[in-house]
């Protein structure tokens, strides 16, 4: 079902909300770090594949990109190196974001993603989807195995081809890198949330409804996440962390709802009008009597 529109006077905290949903990258390591009950996950993919990521950063700047950045000094002279640089970072992650698919880590984010929900008081969101252990000590043990297909962000074909299509907006000066980090940024923000949108059974159409409703949005958050993802050597850590982010801001936008849900019926009607340009509706007292032609 459609989320109901918001009253007029919770607009503005909303607005605050949502505009600053590129924050919650950050919110998701800064959550990591301060919740041990975390760390375990973190513990079975992470040194691994960090070691993973360094050896495949190290072959691209070792082989690569000397050759780039001649190749984009031709056109940009001293900013080269620098959009060299960020043209090998995305060349990496669309490597890594391979790696990612191959050594199943999409199965952690689940994991990290269920269990940032359940440690904010949503385990109602996550308990139909998979087993859990009420009486576990934290949220992360009382994880158990799902019982229906759990996937955090689906492996995109599509978004990996569009990695290497837009590459070539680096060489464009100034200009190039920030184009090519908000258009990847955008494609890829919403797929942060396929675990959220799986959880409330939404359909297709509502999906992109949200996604459309939320676009600059997803656009900051995809943008950001990919941003810390082209970190050297910490690239594995803020694919990990990112999930976090992503289930901390669908707890706001549950808790938005509720507060919606919570409010009187007559302010909601009140705001549905404002929000779509009409006078809000009257009392039955106040319709004016019906207009007779009396010859007296």
């Amino acid at each position: 079902m459609a989320d109901r529109v918001l009253p007029a006077r919770m607009l503005s905290e909303i607005r605050d909300i949502v505009s600053t949903s590129w924050l919650y990258p950050f919110k998701g390591v800064w959550y990591f770090l301060t919740h041990r009950e975390f760390w375990p996950l973190f513990q079975r993919r992470l040194i691994p594949l960090t070691i993973l990521s360094i050896v495949v950063l190290g072959f691209l700047f070792t082989f690569t990109y000397l050759p780039q950045v001649a190749f984009l000094a031709i056109f940009q002279g001293h900013t080269a190196f620098f959009n060299g640089t960020i043209l090998v970072l995305g060349e990496a992650q669309v490597i890594i974001a391979l790696i990612y698919e191959a050594f199943l880590i999409d199965e952690t984010c689940v994991d990290v993603f269920d269990a940032t929900l359940i440690s904010r008081g949503y385990t109602d969101l996550v308990s139909p989807s998979r087993i859990l252990f009420q009486d576990a000590p934290n949220p992360v043990k009382q994880l158990g195995k799902p019982t229906s297909p759990a996937i955090y962000s689906p492996f995109s074909f599509r978004q990996i081809v569009e990695c290497i299509i837009f590459l070539p907006l680096t060489f464009i000066p100034i200009l190039g890198v920030p184009f090519y980090l908000v258009l990847t940024g955008a494609r890829g923000g919403p797929l942060h949330h396929y675990r959220y949108f799986k959880l409330r059974g939404l359909s297709k159409k509502e999906k992109k409804d949200e996604v459309r409703r939320r676009g600059w949005s997803y656009t900051w958050f995809g943008t950001v996440a990919l941003c810390l993802q082209l970190v050297p050597v910490l690239s594995m850590f803020f694919l990990l962390t990112t999930p976090i982010g992503s289930a901390l801001w669908a707890v706001n936008l549950e808790e938005q709802k509720k507060r919606v849900r919570e409010a009187p019926a007559e302010v909601q009607r009140e705001a549905h009008d404002q929000d779509i340009g009409q006078e809000p509706e009257v009392g039955d007292e106040e319709v004016p009597p019906p207009y007779t032609d009396d010859p007296i």
